[in-house]
């Protein structure tokens, strides 16, 4: 019998054009991306992500007023060597650490924002003819393992397109997309539907896509041929309609917690959980809390 090779997922996608407008007036000037969450930015969480589950391409398809993000994962030569002199050993390592000498960083433009399935496409050129990952750092997501890397063991079992989901409130379908399984005891299930943001009274199921995703290289073509969906934008989620009966996909309930950092309350939650997740900081936290409830 012949074994059917497995392709290995080595680039991942980062869509980080959008305007960030939930978090006006602090985003007219900084990307939504670079928002800092304790003492990282949102894109730097997901990038680590994507690295800690094997993955050393690192694409991200910008837009205007994003080059905040090329610095970030730049050398910076000036800061390095300053650094350097004063024998800041410590903080020179964290520098150095945000991109590991192994780990590619390309970037590709977005012209217009015309929606995460516009994102996706831009990237195609960079991709090829192989699965790939995409990961929105809107959604900071903490797992251990990793949830990307959750994703990567199930697609090693069964391959195919692989969304993250979890279970939401239904009268908050209307901000996921919501898909429908073959089996609702199953950590990894075949679906055999999905929708995007659909009323509650609509929505075929509470299960909501969370912002990480394993894409199979026809997803292309797929979104192509979709007319434009929810919003007037492209949608990912009408291409990975087009995928359902074509080739396998499936969904994950993944092991971990997701945080909207696209809203305020949810970037907020990230913050104080990350916080008092850092043993530096937990303390210290902790009192003020405490001191703060008891006014």
């Amino acid at each position: 019998m012949v074994k059917t090779l497995i392709p290995k997922i080595t680039k991942a996608v980062f869509p980080v054009g959008g305007m960030g407008t939930r978090f006006l007036p602090a985003t007219k000037a900084i990307p939504k991306e670079m928002l800092p969450v304790v003492d990282k930015p949102l894109i730097q969480y997901a990038v680590e992500e994507a690295y800690a589950a094997g993955i050393r391409q690192m694409i991200f398809v910008t837009g205007r007023h994003k080059r905040s993000i090329e610095d970030h994962f730049d050398t910076a030569y000036e800061l390095e060597a300053e650094l350097e002199s004063q024998h800041k050993d410590v903080m020179l390592a964290v520098v150095r650490s945000i991109k590991p000498e192994d780990m590619d960083c390309i970037f590709v433009r977005q012209p217009r924002a015309l929606g995460l399935g516009h994102a996706v496409l831009c990237a195609e050129n960079l991709v090829g003819n192989e699965p790939f990952a995409v990961l929105l750092a809107d959604d900071l997501m903490v797992g251990e393992p990793p949830v990307l890397k959750q994703m990567i063991q199930s697609f090693s079992t069964a391959p195919g397109t692989v969304l993250a989901v979890q279970e939401v409130p239904r009268e908050h379908t209307k901000r996921y997309g919501i898909v429908s399984v073959h089996s609702d005891q199953r950590a990894y299930a075949a679906v055999d539907g999905i929708v995007e943001k659909p009323a509650p009274e609509d929505a075929p199921s509470t299960l909501g896509v969370a912002g990480r995703y394993i894409l199979s290289p026809s997803i292309f073509q797929s979104i192509r041929s979709q007319p434009r969906g929810v919003g007037g934008e492209i949608q990912l989620t009408d291409g990975i309609a087009g995928l359902i009966g074509v080739e396998p996909v499936y969904s994950l309930r993944y092991t971990g917690t997701r945080y909207d950092c696209g809203s305020k309350d949810g970037f907020l939650q990230a913050t104080i959980d990350l916080a008092l997740a850092n043993p530096e900081l937990a303390e210290s936290v902790k009192d003020h809390m405490r001191a703060s409830l008891a006014r």
